[in-house]
């Protein structure tokens, strides 16, 4: 069952219903779950319908997108779960915006992811405005992190997600929980309105520090979240150490969130490449890629 001073919500991150069965089974709880192209390519059914020598059509992928996330609704009915909009290099807000709306239609608890990129935070200013929630994924920098709080002002509380990937960063020698305390403590100094959620989460010592620091979200893939399980739930030591052996800080920047969302500098490499990967597996799916 849920540990008794767990402050932080804990998401499943994958795209098949079977591992968030199992997941509730194993933690007693589950408090929602992101889901994105390149898990949706690994779903079982997915998979062996590539196996088989079949690919989808754009509608028939849509379709099987909006099955698994009902699915993954019904087993998580009061939690949150994030379906991602497709979006390459060339994909116009508009255009994200429109598959945002209809996937948002899907189920009652969605979170629609967009890219923290320059078309999809002129999305995102948008959809806020029509009530949609909103998850700003593939964030890198503490800079792209106050471009979401500049973009989504006036949104509710719980309406607006933003998810720095911290494995990826460590992946090039940056320490990536350097940016999730940074953007703590950068919207310490704002209202309020955009939660963190810690994404690209590789080993448990990502995740336990994850909770030391107090991010309001943790997404976790199936191997990890049953490893945490096998654990018996514990929770970081308030003495808990995060070693960071062999990775760059991240230092920490004074930012005014009160600027325009376009005075920020929010370009970044890891953004581009993250919308090149997705799409790519979401176009390896198709019968005619894009």
């Amino acid at each position: 069952m849920r540990p008794q001073n767990l402050g932080s919500r804990i998401f499943l991150d994958g795209g098949d219903p079977a591992e968030t069965r199992d997941i509730i089974s194993l933690l007693g709880f589950l408090d929602g779950q992101t889901t994105n192209p390149t898990l949706i390519s690994k779903n079982p059914g997915a998979k062996k319908r590539l196996t088989q020598g079949e690919k989808f059509t754009e509608k028939e992928i849509f379709d099987f997108y909006r099955d698994v996330v009902k699915e993954i609704s019904s087993l998580i009915p009061h939690g949150s779960i994030s379906v991602e909009v497709y979006a390459d290099s060339s994909t116009s807000s508009e255009q994200m915006l429109s598959s945002g709306r209809e996937m948002f239609s899907w189920i009652s608890n969605a979170q629609i992811k967009f890219p923290t990129s320059k078309e999809g935070l002129r999305a995102a200013a948008h959809a806020v405005t029509e009530g949609l929630r909103i998850n700003m994924t593939l964030c890198f920098s503490q800079e792209q992190a106050a471009a979401v709080y500049a973009a989504t002002r006036g949104a509710k509380k719980g309406q607006v997600y933003v998810s720095p990937f911290i494995g990826r960063l460590d992946d090039r020698g940056d320490n990536g929980m350097d940016l999730i305390a940074n953007i703590l403590e950068m919207y310490s100094n704002g209202d309020g309105h955009v939660e963190v959620l810690t994404a690209s989460v590789r080993t448990l010592d990502h995740f336990f520090y994850a909770l030391k620091l107090g991010s309001d979200i943790i997404t976790a893939p199936y191997e990890i979240l049953k490893e945490w399980a096998a654990a018996g739930l514990t929770l970081p030591p308030q003495d808990y150490i995060y070693k960071r052996e062999g990775l760059k800080d991240i230092v920490y920047k004074e930012i005014d969130l009160s600027e325009n969302w376009e005075e920020y500098n929010i370009a970044h490499d890891l953004t581009v490449k993250g919308m090149e990967r997705f799409s790519k597996d979401w176009n390896a799916l198709l019968y005619d890629s894009r």
